[in-house]
């Protein structure tokens, strides 16, 4: 039986000042539902019953500032992934749709986040755009295998130090790679070794341009004013939009979406896939299952803060069902990965959203932007999407518990690093499977087997 309260209705968001966000235990969520009957079932189905008008025009309030929030942040997650930046509104509003349509949450916003950067960057390095969308629709196909198996719950068994460590890690890597846009710099060769874009950095300073530092600094400034200001305003889409049209009206020296690589389009492409062969669906496997891996664990980690925030309780294999099919999707339109993304599914929950129908709006908001204002995205400048992501990145690291970090036990706190440097020195691959292996050893040889607590991040 489904409650009379998940059935309608919101609770009132419980907020942690400061953070934003209560802390949440996932192992309390992951891997529980009502009934045998309804873990696969999606969310949208139960929400929908007795729906009312005002519960449209909550959500549909809510899927507009979401939209806001996730157009300026798509492109900019897509152009530093190595990707075109319209994949990024591709992934948004395909993987977003189907995440929302799909998904065992009420309130879950799917689409690119910062967390996939490093690796979408990594396999586009080695394996092109192609390579890219067979890893990501093989990684579909997985978390399909995963949630028809009822998997939801085998996340819990990660160690949370790994998870701090390697997001710690991407985190380092994305704000590192923004600086060259940040300060306008011309980089004779791009490179996804951080040990070869340092150099690469100190090499390209004589194309220093003090315009772009402006705006950059500006738009920081501007997220961070309008975020503790006014919290559920779309701050994002305002501070990189405002940047852009000073840059723009200025006619100052800046680089902007369009000047690098031309004009967006107004339209989704046609669906479809790259070769398939036996050796490349062999060569792509591990950058499918690290795909794979990081989409679950976020969207199961992003469900269970929005329990905490709303009171209600997400059914994590049709969550994993609903990631598997949107990845699929995405990638037949050639997208990025997707995943539950935790910053836009509290900013959904704080704007109002009430069920997956927000989320639906929020993908359909962005398609219309698309159609009928592509070319004014094209003027959004470089350094104020840098600025956008330097500060992700700065959220997803959580500083504020570093400290907490290292005055926790020492086994953790190794852990933690050792996983963080494996991250920005070897790869995301290497770390995962290295601190895993080492946490899980660790936890057998305490003798314990239940499984891991997690606070989850707002990232």
């Amino acid at each position: 039986m489904v409650s009379p309260k998940d059935r309608k209705g919101i609770c009132t968001p419980r907020l942690v000042a400061g953070a934003g966000l209560a802390p949440a235990r996932l192992r309390g969520h992951v891997g529980t539902s009502r009934t045998q009957g309804t873990a696969m079932k999606p969310k949208i189905l139960t929400t929908l019953r007795g729906y009312s008008g005002p519960d449209l025009a909550a959500d549909m309030l809510a899927g507009m500032t979401v939209a806001m929030v996730a157009l300026p942040l798509s492109l900019a997650i897509a152009i530093a992934s190595g990707a075109p930046p319209a994949t990024g509104l591709v992934t948004a509003i395909v993987g977003g749709f189907l995440v929302s349509a799909l998904g065992g949450s009420r309130v879950q916003i799917g689409g690119p986040t910062g967390a996939f950067i490093v690796v979408v960057y990594g396999i586009m390095a080695a394996h092109g755009l192609d390579g890219l969308v067979l890893a990501t629709a093989m990684a579909g196909l997985i978390l399909l295998g995963a949630g028809l198996l009822r998997a939801g719950s085998l996340v819990s068994y990660v160690p949370e130090p790994v998870i701090n460590g390697f997001t710690i890690g991407i985190a380092a890597i994305i704000a590192i790679s923004q600086l060259a846009d940040l300060m306008g710099l011309t980089l004779t060769h791009a490179s996804a070794d951080l040990f070869e874009k340092i150099p690469a950095l100190w090499q390209a300073r004589h194309t220093f341009s003090f315009a772009a530092l402006a705006t950059g600094l500006l738009t920081m400034l501007a997220i961070t004013l309008l975020r503790r200001a006014f919290p559920r305003f779309p701050g994002l889409i305002i501070a990189v939009g405002g940047a852009s049209a000073a840059v723009a009206l200025a006619g100052l020296p800046v680089d902007t979406i369009a000047a690098r690589f031309g004009e967006l389009p107004a339209t989704l492409p046609v669906p479809h896939l790259p070769e398939i062969t036996y050796a490349r669906l062999v060569e792509l496997l591990p950058s499918a299952l690290v795909i794979a891996f990081l989409a679950g664990v976020e969207s199961l980690l992003s469900a269970t803060v929005a329990d905490r925030m709303t009171g209600h309780h997400h059914r994590p294999n049709a969550e994993v069902l609903a990631q598997g099919a949107a990845n699929v999707g995405s990638a037949l339109f050639g997208g990025l990965p997707v995943t539950g993304a935790i910053a836009r599914t509290a900013t959904n929950i704080r704007a109002g959203g009430r069920t997956p129908v927000a989320g639906l709006a929020h993908a359909a908001m962005i398609l219309g932007v698309m159609w009928l204002a592509a070319p004014l995205a094209g003027y959004l400048a470089m350094p104020a999407l840098a600025a956008l992501l330097i500060l992700t990145a700065w959220n997803m690291s959580e500083p504020h518990k570093w400290r907490g970090y290292l005055s926790g036990p020492r086994r953790d706190t190794a852990l933690l690093l050792v996983t963080m440097v494996l991250t920005v020195a070897v790869d995301l691959t290497v770390a995962i499977a290295t601190g895993t292996a080492i946490g899980l050893a660790l936890r057998l040889r305490a003798g314990k087997t239940e499984p891991e607590d997690f606070t989850p991040r707002d990232k």
